[in-house]
């Protein structure tokens, strides 16, 4: 077998992680550019994310060079399956006892939308976009997540499609609906072995009818929100909307709160906020099976739009007589305010990691350009959490960075932003990894530009010491003192 060709490597532990997927490109251009474009997500960002931005070339007129060029070859026209980098990236992920997903866990479905111009783009068209909050142009995608209390990342994305993008519209068979697209992203956990407790969704998939059929006919337990204005059909005179249900409950305060049952939240810095939950009886919805109703608030007497859970979900109560050993686990009320609580990562923090590794600064108009630019972003929000420290020395060596002495200092294990790290860490912060990651991929990366930029010779003594060391992956600390 012919011997690869290497590649110029990412420094620290970027190289170790970026090998694990040398075996799905076909070339070696298609090797290198793969850790270019890693590297440019990961870097802080002076402006949008684009080609010539990831490329560090001039906007506009940089476009053409061959830096740029070879990243937008990378996207539009080499030839690699994104489906395969993800499956192995999520491989990757089952493999770190750090990462490894388990049945406390739950699923969490959302959907992205960012605004794009025109109409070339695929997947473009007029719709709400959950970034700015109103109907504008742009693309959505549907993905899955996986979270617990210790870390949250992604599974899987697949964009949604207007209607007028197909010949027949909504009629058309190729066209399918955020529902639709998350009970295929949710079957697709499941085959994949992806464990979790139970699916967990916003109310768009809360009030979908199709949806929780969906899930209710393969036996996948869920917890999904409503709206305080969701109703049913039910005798006159008796409470039509869920806000109206958790009203009608008896609250005469903390020191007599009926059928409120008292929750304590503890959240990831230790804080705790007291919560009251309602377990309500209402009639079945339709022609739907009967439903457990849980409302979650701070303040019963109030219902704060803020602070206030209406929650509807198939997991049985410990005490009902849907709690059979062939159904789902049973669930007390706790727990089913537990399970939706770990959505917050989808606001507070996995949609700003995701903009801050440019998910929507890409300017291709290709499906498959686009599937593989959020293929790479999440490629680029795996290594967050840190790796194996990269092994390269022939090759520094080779470049003339490293005496024959070897480096100055023995790589570590483990590295994270300089400190040991081990595979068993508790908690896993992405916006902190992040920052960590960029200790070390920054000063390697800009000085390595700028010397380059001002002398074709090797760096001088001391410059090569602080090159050695942040290309082993150990940070500096960057910010002001």
């Amino acid at each position: 077998m012919t011997r690869r060709s290497p590649v110029s490597p990412a420094p620290g532990p970027l190289e170790d992680y970026a090998h694990g997927f040398d075996d799905l490109f076909g070339a070696r251009a298609q090797r290198q550019a793969f850790r270019r474009y890693l590297e440019g997500l990961l870097l802080p960002a002076e402006r949008n994310k684009t080609l010539t931005a990831l490329a560090n070339t001039e906007p506009v007129v940089g476009a053409q060079r061959k830096e740029a060029q070879s990243l937008q070859w990378l996207l539009s026209e080499s030839t690699w399956a994104a489906e395969e980098i993800n499956r192995r990236r999520i491989e990757l992920l089952l493999e770190d006892p750090a990462t490894a997903p388990n049945e406390r866990g739950v699923l969490i479905i959302d959907e992205t939308g960012d605004r794009k111009e025109g109409k070339k783009t695929a997947h473009v068209g007029r719709q709400y976009l959950s970034s700015i909050g109103k109907i504008d142009n742009g693309v959505v995608s549907v993905g899955s997540l996986w979270a617990d209390e210790r870390i949250y990342y992604p599974l899987e994305v697949d964009p949604y499609t207007p209607a007028h993008h197909f010949e027949g519209g909504k009629e058309d068979p190729r066209f399918r609906t955020k529902p639709r697209i998350a009970l295929e992203l949710v079957e697709a956990a499941v085959a994949g072995g992806i464990p979790f407790r139970a699916v967990v969704g916003d109310i768009l998939y809360g009030e979908h009818r199709g949806f929780r059929k969906g899930l209710e006919s393969k036996r996948i337990p869920y917890v999904l929100a409503l709206k305080p204005s969701y109703a049913w059909y039910r005798p006159i005179g008796e409470p039509g909307t869920v806000e109206e249900v958790a009203r009608s409950a008896r609250w005469d305060g903390p020191d007599d709160p009926g059928e409120w049952v008292k929750l304590t939240r503890t959240f990831r810095d230790g804080h705790t906020q007291e919560w009251w939950a309602l377990e309500a009886e209402c009639r079945p919805f339709g022609k739907e099976k009967q439903k457990r109703l849980v409302v979650a608030t701070t303040d019963p007497a109030e219902l704060p739009d803020l602070t206030s859970w209406y929650l509807l979900t198939n997991l049985p109560a410990p005490d009902s007589s849907r709690a059979t050993e062939s159904g789902p686990i049973p669930a007390e009320v706790a727990e089913v305010v537990r399970l939706y609580s770990l959505r917050s990562w989808v606001e507070q923090s996995y949609k700003q990691v995701k903009n801050s590794l440019g998910w929507a600064h890409y300017q291709v108009r290709s499906d498959p350009a686009i599937r593989r630019h959020w293929q790479l972003v999440c490629c680029a929000l795996s290594p967050s959490a840190g790796g194996r420290t990269s092994t390269s020395w022939g090759r520094m060596r080779r470049r003339g960075w490293l005496s024959e002495k070897g480096p100055l200092q023995a790589p570590p294990r483990r590295w994270s932003g300089g400190k040991r790290e081990t595979a068993s860490r508790h908690l896993l912060c992405w916006p902190e990894a992040l920052r960590k990651v960029r200790r070390w991929l920054e000063p390697y990366i800009m000085l390595w530009r700028y010397w380059k930029a001002y002398s074709d010779r090797p760096p001088p003594k001391e410059l090569r010491r602080l090159l050695e060391r942040v290309f082993l992956g150990k940070g500096l600390y960057i910010y002001a003192h």
